[in-house]
């Protein structure tokens, strides 16, 4: 009898424990969600009037496809880095504004001459930065 109650007072203990530590995370993780995210430096190019941004892409068939084929020709590209793998390309009427950062002045030409080769360099407007690390 003095075993089993041994083994009922563990597994309480443990039972216990356990509750406490999925009220510490429970705690850490509605926390973490109802804290703002501020990227509005981040964005603050995109705020101003005039500007293209994402939200802009046509939705037309034509111009979704010049943007599939520019981003798979970026992802394909393994010496690109994942800025410029997520570079934003948002494509009107066969005109391609491309946006965001890259690591590097050459990966910069890479993205731009990677879309000219599929759009026409003039119908190729970059706005990309260099990131610094």
């Amino acid at each position: 009898m003095k075993f089993a109650s041994r083994w009922t007072l563990a597994a309480l203990l443990l039972g216990s424990m356990l509750l406490q530590g999925w009220s510490l995370l429970s705690a850490q993780d509605s926390t973490m969600q109802t804290a703002p995210s501020d990227n509005t430096k981040t964005n603050q190019r995109d705020r101003q009037n005039g500007e293209t941004t994402a939200d802009q892409q046509a939705n037309n068939r034509s111009d979704m496809d010049i943007t599939k084929q520019i981003r798979r020709a970026l992802v394909a590209d393994k010496s690109l880095s994942t800025y410029a793998h997520n570079v934003k390309i948002i494509t009107q009427n066969g005109s391609v504004t491309l946006k965001g950062p890259v690591r590097s002045e050459e990966e910069k030409q890479a993205v731009e001459q990677k879309t000219a080769a599929i759009v026409g360099a003039d119908h190729v407007s970059s706005q990309l930065a260099v990131a610094t690390k």
